[in-house]
């Protein structure tokens, strides 16, 4: 190698390096391979940061390798991979300096970087050379397995809220690099291996100022190319345990030296791989060599009150947690790893509880995550999680416990693991005593926390059972505690535990059968079992926020939809998660298509009303003839079966229209049965004579030949092909003979993941039937796959068993291709073989039958044509005819139009003399009112004239009475003729004189008085006549006044005013 060592295309710009998960760096598992990968996330690749790039790592590292290591660490590194080692160099000694030319090249799969400046020189001294140390940017010091860099200046540190943003990192470097007053001068030392500690040293005495380690460096960012950020970098840390996040940056005096520290940090997030090589012959392992021992401890904390958690007492003598009733609690559990080679926890799957001992996994209940991440020290990981014991799942253990009597509880965690298949749950089972929530707790000397340890054994997958795009090495073969251990020693004969997991080689359990009806040799009727739509509050919110999410965008899945559906869908919900997993939740088309095609006859009615009897008849719904799920059964397969004229009504498609009936109408489940047949590739079995369900058997016999050999053999000897059992596996997708809890699993998996589920629930039938089908004869494994299998699966917990197998086993696609071929291959072969004669007169039969099948729908797409344009030119007829006849009207309502205002002429002539008129009644009646209130007037001043006069003369006649009464009293004769009261008391003939004088004054005065009242009635008659004539005049004014109101108002008026705004509309258009 040359004194100048070239490194080929290092461009240098924005960089960033970040973990993915809440805490550690998640890594990718490389194969011991001497050749560098260039597939990323192969199983090729050696251990790597998973970072978001455009380019290779590979070209990069293999750039790199002249200055990343030195060349005295080569000795140390000969079980390394060659793309690992530093080549040696032939520099001499008496060299101080090498120029390292950096051009732009791609960006890297380690680093996000952009070209910069084309040509730049870096000076790098020699690691021989200690004096001249602080003018090299980089050197490595073998020792500490670590490379330093100098002419740093550290700029500051600030708390960040968001750790991994490289928005909010970009802006502290920014702050941080404009306030700094007091930049200090550092050299910082970079790990090679994820277990080591980024240093900061004093450059001068060569002392440590502060370290971190690399597990707790969560993400790494370089200033923007062409900012004032460009020279610098920036790491952020998880301090005090991920409850504080705070962010350091760096200024590097060298600015291209930036992109060499961040490679040098994605170097150190990779997980050692030189520290245990993969070799192509790896040592042979001793009995223990593949057991990890993890010490896992369990910790209650409750809520004291005071804000604060603080944890519970637990009884010496007994082992029990003591809890309080009614308080919220917090569960925390730590694991630390014990023995062997060190397993990173990635995440915690789920952190569970339950009451009881020996739970089902079903039974288990998911707590609230609140943290996880590795503990200070990062020997341990640490789990907490929120449980509130007020709910109706924890009743249980939130009853007070009399004194006599214990509880059992069961908490379960689940961890992701790096390079182990599936997550590996620890269960502990623990004693409680619940009291009540007054009273006081004392626990000064008791041991607060429970610890079990477990011992984990790991089986090395083979690189061709390996997943192509996997990091995963290992897949758990067993997993016990010390305390099954120690049972298992001191019982006679034990029970030992299986355990969860399982590869293809390991023997699967066969589920307990039914005790009911296991000894009838009656097949189980299709549409048997319930299916409780009960389901836990958590999974339902699960599933709540899920669909609120998908239906914002509908064209793309959620990324927990899979896992969830694996689970099985609520029965509530299935309906609508069925229409949206196939794509229906658009269908309005189809919908109206189902409505026209149900008034079509269909050639196949008579197959089709043939079939719907015998149709779940173990299910209420469809047990009725001409019932209401017969009738909307018979519709559906009616419509597929003219909808679909190529396959039309096939013999086990009412199955499964059955099932879709069940949880949706008719319309929306036709939708989805299109959906099954024509997009999940449904229909392909039944074309070409069956042809690719032949493919289908033969696939499943290789797979059994692969996966269950000894089944696969038996078969062979008894002579049982694959037709003879599977064919209702693959025609009606298991729903015509198992339970309905089973079948709608298995249609929650098909509409998720697709048709090749078949395969998985068929491999699971037949591993855990395996040791019965191999005790029996042909008669006898027909009469079990019709009569004892479908019955072992009413049990709902045989059937979840069944599908967490049948999930759990990974079919490669790339692998049933391979069977394809081989079926091809194999029908080509046959096809050669037989007579040349007979294949081709059944090939003309094909032809012949295509030919005829296309000549009718040749036929009915000429008549469906002819019928189009005759509707189309009845259409045309229609619309010319309409159309002169809106002209005709348009026409005469112009000439209405011309009408109308020349009546609305008139009337407005007549309105102004109307008005006119009752302006001069009107006038004329005011001038009768004042006569007639003069008149009224002079009345009432005349007779209050001649009562006064009246009142006057009566005063005059009194007095002069008077004074006649006196000068009779004053005349003794007069006194002898009257009395005292004025009477005469002459004789009869005196006194008769007297009375008629008096009787004809009395006349007069009467006479007088009638005149006056006459005259008074005469007036009060001639006022009472003139406000008659008044009221009369009123009237008149009031109807003239509501008769011109009226006529502003009449029809005519508004048909004026509608033909006036119809006119400017029609204006407007026409202009």
């Amino acid at each position: 190698m040359d004194d100048k060592a070239s490194v080929g295309k290092v461009s240098v710009s924005s960089d960033s390096v970040s973990t993915l998960n809440s805490e550690d760096f998640v890594l990718v598992s490389r194969q011991g391979d001497d050749t560098p990968s260039t597939n990323n996330g192969s199983d090729d690749e050696k251990t790597g940061l998973k970072i978001v790039g455009n380019g290779s790592e590979q070209q990069l590292q293999k750039e790199l390798e002249d200055v990343l290591m030195d060349s005295s660490m080569e000795g140390q590194t000969g079980a390394r991979e060659p793309s690992e080692a530093m080549p040696t160099s032939a520099t001499s000694e008496e060299s101080l300096t090498e120029d390292i030319s950096l051009t732009p090249s791609p960006v890297y799969s380690g680093l996000m970087v952009v070209a910069q400046k084309p040509e730049m020189s870096l000076p790098i001294k020699p690691p021989q050379d200690a004096d001249s140390s602080d003018s090299s940017p980089s050197t490595p010091i073998p020792e500490e397995d670590s490379i330093l860099f100098s002419k740093l200046t550290y700029m500051g540190c600030a708390s960040v809220n968001a750790p991994r943003s490289e928005v909010e990192a970009l802006r502290m470097m920014s702050i941080l690099r404009s306030q700094c007053q007091v930049p200090l001068d550092v050299t910082i030392s970079v790990p090679n291996v994820s277990e080591g500690i980024v240093r900061l040293l004093d450059p001068q005495i060569n002392s440590e100022i502060a370290n971190y380690p690399i597990y707790k460096i969560l993400f790494c960012v370089r200033g923007h190319d062409g900012t004032a950020e460009s020279d610098c970098f920036a790491f952020t840390e998880s301090h005090y345990n991920a409850e504080i996040f705070r962010i350091h940056v760096f200024r590097c005096e060298i600015q291209e030296a930036v992109s060499r520290i961040l490679y040098s940090f994605a170097t150190a997030f990779r997980r050692s791989a030189k520290l245990t090589p993969l070799l192509a012959n790896p040592p042979t392992l001793t009995p223990d060599s593949d057991i990890f021992t993890f010490t896992v401890s369990l910790e209650i904390k409750e809520d004291d009150g005071k804000g604060y958690y603080s944890a519970v007492p637990k009884e010496k003598d007994k082992q029990c947690f003591k809890l309080r009733q009614g308080v919220d609690k917090k569960i925390v559990i730590c694991v630390q790893q014990a023995s062997n080679k060190e397993l990173i926890i990635e995440r915690c799957f789920g952190l569970l509880l339950s009451p009881g001992k020996d739970v089902r996994n079903s039974d288990m209940h998911l707590l609230d995550l609140e943290s996880m991440g590795k503990s200070s020290d990062g020997k341990s990981y640490i789990i907490t999680g929120s449980w509130n014991p007020n709910t109706p799942h924890f009743q249980a253990v939130n009853e007070e416990t009399p004194k006599d009597r214990l509880l059992y509880m069961t908490t379960a965690v689940d961890l992701v693991v790096t390079e182990v298949q599936e997550p590996v749950r620890f269960l502990l089972e623990t004693k409680v005593r619940v009291c009540p929530s007054s009273e006081r707790m004392f626990w000064p000397f008791s041991k607060r926390s429970y610890t079990e340890t477990f011992y984990l054994k790991l089986k090395q997958i083979d690189q061709k059972e390996r997943k192509s795009n996997s990091d995963t090495l290992y897949e758990v073969a067993s997993l016990e505690s010390e305390s099954e251990r120690e049972r298992i020693k001191t019982t006679a004969s034990p029970s030992i535990r299986m355990p969860h997991y399982g590869s293809q080689g390991s023997i699967i359990p066969s589920p307990p059968e039914d005790d009911e009806e296991e000894d009838n040799d009656e097949p189980l009727l299709s549409g048997s079992g319930d299916v409780s739509k009960e389901c836990g509050e958590k999974i339902l919110e699960t599933w709540g926020d899920l669909l609120s999410k998908w239906h914002l965008n509908l064209s793309v899945r959620p990324k927990p939809l899979p896992a969830l559906v694996r689970s099985g869908v609520p029965e509530a919900l299935r309906g609508e998660v069925w229409q949206l997993l196939a794509g229906c939740h658009n269908n309005d088309q189809m919908v109206e298509d189902y409505r026209i095609l149900i008034n079509k006859e269909s050639p196949q009615d008579s197959a089709i009303t043939r079939d719907i009897n015998r149709t779940f008849p173990a299910h209420d719904y469809f047990k009725d003839t001409g019932g209401d799920g017969q009738d909307s059964l018979y519709k559906i397969c009616k419509a597929y079966s003219v909808y679909d004229e190529e396959i039309g009504y096939c013999q086990g498609q009412s199955f499964l229209a059955a099932v879709l009936l069940l949880h949706m109408p008719e319309e929306q489940a036709f939708s989805v049965l299109v959906k099954i047949m024509f997009d999940y590739g449904l229909r392909e079995l039944f074309k070409q004579n069956f042809e690719d369900l032949h493919c289908k058997f033969y696939q499943l016999e290789r797979l059994m030949q692969e996966y269950i050999p000894d089944l696969y053999n038996h078969f062979l000897n008894i002579s049982l092909e694959a037709h003879m059992y599977a064919s209702q596996w693959f025609l009606t997708l298991f729903t015509a003979k198992f339970p309905l809890y089973m079948v709608f699993h298995i249609i929650d998996l098909l509409l998720c993941e697709g048709i090749s589920v078949i395969f998985n629930v068929a491999l699971g039938l037949l591993k855990t039937s395996k040791d019965d089908l191999l005790l029996t004869d042909f008669e006898g494994a027909l009469k079990y796959f019709r009569v004892q299998l479908p019955k072992r699966y009413r049990s709902e917990e045989n059937a979840k068993k069944l599908m967490e197998l049948a999930c759990s086993m990974k079919i490669n696609q790339k692998k049933l291709k391979k069977y394809e071929k081989e079926y091809l291959v194999l029908r080509e072969q046959q096809a050669q073989q037989e007579d040349p004669v007979e294949r081709y007169e059944r090939e003309n039969r094909r032809l012949q039958e295509a030919n005829m099948r296309l000549e009718q729908e040749n036929d009915d797409l000429a008549h469906e044509l002819v019928t189009s344009k005759i509707a189309l030119r009845k259409d045309l007829d229609n619309a010319e005819e309409k159309a002169d006849a809106l002209n005709k009207e348009l026409l005469m309502t112009k000439q209405k139009l011309v009408d109308a205002e020349d009546e609305k002429k008139r009337l407005e002539n007549e309105a102004a003399q109307l008005k006119e008129m009752c302006r001069r009644e009107l006038d004329k009646a005011e001038l009768e009112i004042k006569k007639n209130s003069s008149i009224i007037s002079d009345y009432k001043q005349i007779c209050s004239q001649l009562s006064k006069r009246l009142e006057r003369q009566q005063i005059g006649n009194k007095a002069d009475l008077d004074q006649i009464r006196g000068k009779v009293e004053g005349c003794d004769r007069c006194r002898e003729l009257f009395s005292k009261e004025g009477t005469l008391k002459i004789v009869s003939t005196s006194k008769d004189i007297s009375e008629e004088y008096q009787d004809k004054e009395k006349e007069l005065l009467k006479h007088q008085l009638r005149e006056m009242e006459l005259e008074l009635a005469q007036t009060k008659l001639q006022l009472v006549e003139a406000e008659c004539k008044i009221q009369d005049l009123e009237h008149h004014l009031g109807l003239a006044l509501n008769e011109v109101q009226a006529a502003k108002k009449t029809w005519f008026n508004r048909t004026i005013s509608s033909i006036k705004t119809a006119t400017g509309v029609q204006g407007k258009e026409t202009s």
